[in-house]
């Protein structure tokens, strides 16, 4: 248990450029303690001791601002940033790296006791605000970007964002990756292609007229030439 408390904190120092000693993680770190409290909770949980794990977490979202229903399972070196605001539901499954900013939700659509939450792989970071939604599997390094909502699953290595969450990226590797807001913008792209597409049509408009007045000009020259022809043809005789 001690070693794994041990990881948990160097998992800080590497994710969280504010800490400054083993110390101030220890005392001053609600998203470590959010991960602490739930391995407690799901301990009774586990052993049928429903109500003294639904007591600890309670405690627990009244002490960090995290709710973690202690069904929930949660791998090795989770960090939860901030925290504040983060809910994961029953029956929800995140693996080992992850990275959770402060109001992510891994919520249900259902009213059935079965699996209803997400499964989140490995190397993944949740963006801040972010709401992963349903019985649906996030593949292992995915990144989803700040404020999305995704609804349906994800590759491995996809960035995800809007609203609902869209696949913009398919490359991402594991990495210790803190920048959740510089993602790519799907509407803002498909405005520029509009806006790209519009400036080609009014170009090709313009080319179209200028074609046409000149064949028109071309036209008027010729039967200018016509009847220039047949009075010079009359004047003769």
């Amino acid at each position: 248990m001690f070693e794994r408390m041990r990881e948990e904190i160097q998992m800080v120092f590497a994710r969280d450029p504010a800490a400054r000693s083993t110390l101030e993680i220890i005392l001053c770190s609600p998203g470590l303690h959010a991960i602490w409290l739930h391995r407690l909770a799901s301990w009774f949980w586990t052993r049928n001791h429903i109500f003294w794990g639904r007591f600890i977490s309670t405690i627990n979202r009244f002490l960090t601002g995290v709710e973690i229903h202690p069904g929930a399972k949660i791998g090795r070196r989770v960090f939860i940033d901030h925290g504040m605001g983060v809910v994961v539901g029953e029956t929800a499954e995140i693996g080992e790296d992850v990275l959770i900013y402060q109001g992510v939700v891994l919520g249900g659509t259902s009213l059935e006791r079965s699996k209803r939450h997400p499964t989140i792989g490995n190397g993944v970071v949740i963006g801040s605000g972010a709401k992963i939604i349903g019985n649906i599997k996030i593949g292992d390094c995915c990144k989803i970007g700040a404020g999305s909502v995704v609804l349906k699953p994800a590759p491995p290595g996809a960035t995800i964002v809007g609203i609902p969450g869209r696949i913009v990226q398919e490359s991402r590797k594991c990495a210790i990756d803190l920048d959740h807001g510089q993602l790519p913008d799907p509407v803002a792209e498909v405005i520029k292609l509009i806006l790209q597409r519009q400036d080609e049509l009014e170009k090709e408009i313009k080319d179209q007229k200028i074609s046409t007045d000149i064949a028109k000009l071309n036209h008027f020259l010729t039967k200018k030439s016509e009847i220039e022809e047949i009075f010079t043809e009359g004047a003769g005789i």
